[in-house]
């Protein structure tokens, strides 16, 4: 009876693990297909001078080309300073704003953030279309008219290499941060109640509460957020494509868009995929260390 019942047992269990990977096969096979293929094709074009017909083999020329690349290097700079003045902003807006939501009602909380997300579902160009109208260079941009206001003369933001990268930084800052407000008013909900109460009756003001409760609380939420946050801002592409096209004079030419320009403009995709894989390099070796020395005592 007892091998009986652990016959049944197993083949239970053999029709359960039949199923679970029937459930994973279509996620699996479309990772397999549109993730896993293009990376390890990418990895062997690399190392090719690509032609439709007949790639040569040509070792680590792609690499080499590309540190060399004095564009490649200020693409890297571009995208670092991109990021540095980006991603730390972002995320204190976002917590900012998540902080100023959470005292409202369950509804009101709701309304705000729908709306501060809705940027998030928008189309890329029809956003970019947007703000091409607040640079607009001339009298009637909403921008040079609002600065007119303070007595400063116009000035072509995406057409001067002094305006044209903080214009980008500057669309970023209002752009839309839903996704990391829901996030950290999400954590701020899973904070236990009993550390205010134990705070208020210490006496607790709101700025001694932040600093001892809620930011060592939600360090997990802002490590993931920061390293997400980099990770997205080094493979920033849209906004550098549609509003300066990476001029003038490359100063707004970021990594992502060297990368397209190099493989769809000038056909030279084994240099681009050495370009991508050493861009991919790089973000690794990033997380790594923001997970290395910033998520010590995080725990998950």
């Amino acid at each position: 009876m007892a091998r009986t019942a652990s016959n049944t047992r197993n083949r239970l269990n053999r029709g359960d693990n039949a199923w679970a990977y029937a459930f994973i096969a279509v996620a699996l096979c479309g990772y397999a297909l549109f993730t896993a293929y293009p990376v390890i094709n990418a990895f062997i074009i690399s190392f090719q001078e690509y032609k439709p017909l007949g790639s040569t083999f040509n070792g680590l020329d792609n690499y080499a080309d590309t540190f060399k690349s004095e564009l490649f290097g200020k693409a890297i700079w571009n995208t670092v300073v991109y990021t540095l003045l980006t991603v730390p902003v972002a995320l204190i807006l976002s917590f900012a704003v998540a902080i100023m939501i959470m005292p409202l009602k369950k509804w009101a909380q709701t309304t705000f953030k729908a709306i501060y997300y809705l940027p998030a579902v928008a189309s890329g160009v029809a956003l970019s279309v947007v703000w091409l109208w607040i640079f607009d260079p001339l009298q009637g941009g909403i921008l040079n008219q609002l600065i007119s206001v303070f007595g400063i003369e116009n000035q072509n933001w995406l057409g001067s290499s002094k305006t044209s990268m903080f214009s980008l930084v500057f669309m970023s800052w209002l752009s839309s941060h839903g996704t990391s407000i829901i996030i950290y008013v999400a954590a701020l909900l899973g904070i236990d109640e009993s550390y205010y109460e134990a705070a208020d009756i210490d006496g607790a003001s709101f700025w001694q509460k932040m600093w001892h409760i809620v930011i060592p609380c939600l360090k997990p939420t802002t490590l993931f957020l920061l390293v997400t946050g980099v990770i997205g801002s080094f493979q920033v592409f849209q906004n550098a494509y549609l509003m300066t096209g990476g001029g003038p004079d490359h100063s707004t030419t970021m990594v992502g868009l060297l990368i397209f320009d190099t493989a769809f403009k000038y056909f030279e995709f084994g240099a681009a995929a050495a370009q991508s894989l050493v861009l991919a390099l790089i973000i690794g070796i990033i997380a790594f260390i923001q997970f290395k020395f910033l998520g010590k005592d995080v725990e998950y």
